[in-house]
C-alpha cells in the first residue's frame, strides 16, 4: 500500500485529459488570454485601491472573515498570496473590459427587451387526468378548498409540496409559450383554467406580475450575456493550436 504519494503537474494534467474536462479548461485559458489581449490593446488601467476592492469582494464571496480563513482556502486549492492576487487581477480586469466594451448598451437593450424581464409569482399543480384537474379548478373557484391546500394534497414531490407548488418568480423564458401567454395576460391573484402542456395538465395560481427594474443584479446579468458573446466571438474568429 501506498505511504507516500507525489503529485507532478503532469499527473494534474492527465486528470483533467482523463475527466473529459479539458474542453472546459481549454476556454478558461483562451478567455483569459483574450481578455488580457484585449486590456493591454486597449490600455485599461489597474489601479491598487480598485485591486484591493476586488480581493475584499473575492474574500467575501468564498466567506473569508479571516487572514486564517483565507490562509485554510488557499492551502485548500493549493494556491500562494501571488496566485489569489491575479485571481483579483483577472476578476478586476473582465469586469472592466466588459463595462468598456457594454455599457453605454445596457439601458437601451433593458427597454428594447423589457417585456422578457417582467416576471410573474406562481403557484403550480401539474396533474396527470384533466377530467380531476377542470374538478379542482372549480373547487378552488367556488372556494371549497384552497389552491394550497388542493397542491399539498396532489402535489407527489415531497419537496414541491412542502411549497405548495410554489415556483417562485418566473419569466417568459421559464415557462412554455402556451403557459406564458396565460400567466403574463392574468390579473392576480388569479387561477388559470387548467392549460394542457406535454408535461400534464398544469394548474397556475398567479399570485403577481412583477415589473422590472434596471438594478444593479440585472445590468451585470446583461453586460455578462453580452460580454460572454463577445468571447464566442473571438473564440470563432481564432485559431486554436493546443501544445501539450
Amino acid at each position: 500500500m501506498l505511504k507516500t504519494v507525489t503529485i507532478t503537474s503532469e499527473d494534474i494534467l492527465q486528470q483533467v485529459k482523463l475527466s473529459c474536462k479539458t474542453p472546459e479548461i481549454l476556454q478558461e485559458i483562451i478567455t483569459r488570454k483574450i481578455v488580457v489581449a484585449a486590456t493591454e490593446e486597449i490600455g485599461i488601467e489597474v489601479e491598487d485601491q480598485a485591486l484591493q476592492k476586488t480581493a475584499d469582494t473575492l474574500r467575501f464571496i468564498n466567506h473569508l472573515k479571516s487572514a486564517e480563513q483565507t490562509w485554510l482556502w488557499l492551502q485548500k486549492h493549493h494556491l500562494s498570496i501571488d496566485d489569489f492576487e491575479k485571481i483579483a487581477y483577472n476578476n478586476f480586469i473582465y469586469g472592466e473590459l466588459a463595462k468598456h466594451l457594454f455599457a453605454d448598451k445596457i439601458e437601451p437593450y433593458f427597454f428594447e427587451n423589457q417585456l422578457d424581464y417582467v416576471g410573474a409569482v406562481i403557484y403550480e399543480l401539474v396533474l396527470d387526468d384533466e377530467d380531476l384537474a377542470i374538478e379542482l379548478y372549480y373547487t378552488i373557484k367556488e372556494g371549497e378548498m384552497s389552491f394550497y391546500d388542493v397542491a399539498h394534497t396532489y402535489i407527489q414531490d415531497t419537496e414541491l409540496r412542502r411549497k405548495c407548488g410554489y415556483r417562485g418568480i418566473v419569466h417568459r423564458k421559464d415557462l412554455k409559450p402556451e403557459i406564458s401567454a396565460a400567466v403574463f395576460a392574468a390579473k392576480p391573484p388569479q387561477l388559470l383554467k387548467p392549460i394542457v402542456t406535454s408535461s400534464g395538465i398544469n394548474l397556475i395560481l398567479v399570485e403577481e406580475i412583477v415589473q422590472p427594474e434596471l438594478d444593479e443584479k440585472l445590468r451585470n446579468q446583461i453586460i455578462a450575456d453580452y460580454f460572454s458573446e463577445w468571447v464566442k466571438q473571438q473564440i470563432y474568429q481564432m485559431e486554436i493550436i493546443p501544445d501539450f
